[in-house]
């Protein structure tokens, strides 16, 4: 099911790459109910980065998870790239052949196999989407000179450094050129200098590659150049108007 994607008038070309309309999340049934997320309306556009901040509990991993349906919310619509995928229910989209193919997920842990290099870690997404080995090992190679960390591809992830490991999860985020990336706490495992670089990676990926960006954070200093941020406490989204560190695009 597909629907009219938002257009930017000045452009003349359809931009939005995440719309989603009244999405909430309860969990529990009666006077054990608890509304972990309040109803939501949030609209991304290609390109754009935002920053999602909030304490530990206010519902920020809720919200991506709702997000990418791996835990669908309770109510809601969710428009990805043009496609309908919640409409307070299942729209019949197979949603894990769609994440798979549209969404790239950067987590606080890295997640890496452990067993496999940097260069087969990020392959290996490939090639679940039906990528020949010999291509999916060429493009991963050239993700991780994209990421500057292509001299170290045939390194375990016990022999990479944090930081590099967070470039080889990034890496494999962006493997099949996702539409979206969600990054829950990337920076949270890195001290402040390395977790800097790693959201500035995120803003050179956005903008080069048009993937619009979703960072979650409890850290202020790590959203400078950030085009919207928002604030999420108690389940509720506000948007943060003229944040000192964010670009204001």
């Amino acid at each position: 099911m597909r629907c009219a994607r938002r257009r930017n008038w000045r452009l003349g070309a359809d931009v939005a790459v995440l719309d989603i309309h009244n999405v909430s999340q309860t969990f529990g049934h009666g006077d054990l109910a608890v509304q972990a997320l309040k109803p939501t309306s949030l609209t991304i556009e290609a390109g754009e980065l935002v920053a999602l901040l909030g304490p530990s509990g206010s519902g920020k991993s809720t919200l991506l998870l709702a997000i990418s349906l791996i835990q669908p919310p309770t109510t809601g619509r969710i428009v990805i790239d043009d496609q309908i995928l919640y409409d307070d229910g299942p729209t019949g989209i197979d949603v894990r052949a769609f994440r798979r193919s549209k969404i790239g997920f950067i987590f606080q842990q890295h997640n890496l196999i452990p067993f496999l290099t940097a260069l087969e870690n990020v392959a290996l997404m490939l090639q679940i989407n039906g990528v020949s080995r010999g291509e999916s090992k060429r493009r991963a190679k050239d993700l991780l000179g994209y990421l500057e960390i292509g001299h170290r591809a045939n390194s375990l992830p016990a022999q990479l450094s944090g930081g590099e490991q967070q470039r080889v999860a990034i890496g494999r985020a962006l493997a099949n050129q996702p539409v979206l990336i969600l990054a829950d706490e990337p920076t949270a495992a890195l001290d402040t200098q390395r977790g800097t670089k790693v959201m500035a990676m995120l803003r050179e990926i956005a903008r080069e590659r048009r993937s619009a960006v979703i960072a979650v954070t409890h850290d202020h200093r790590m959203i400078e150049g950030f085009d919207t941020v928002y604030h999420l406490d108690d389940g509720r989204l506000a948007r943060v108007e003229h944040h000192p560190q964010a670009s204001g695009r």
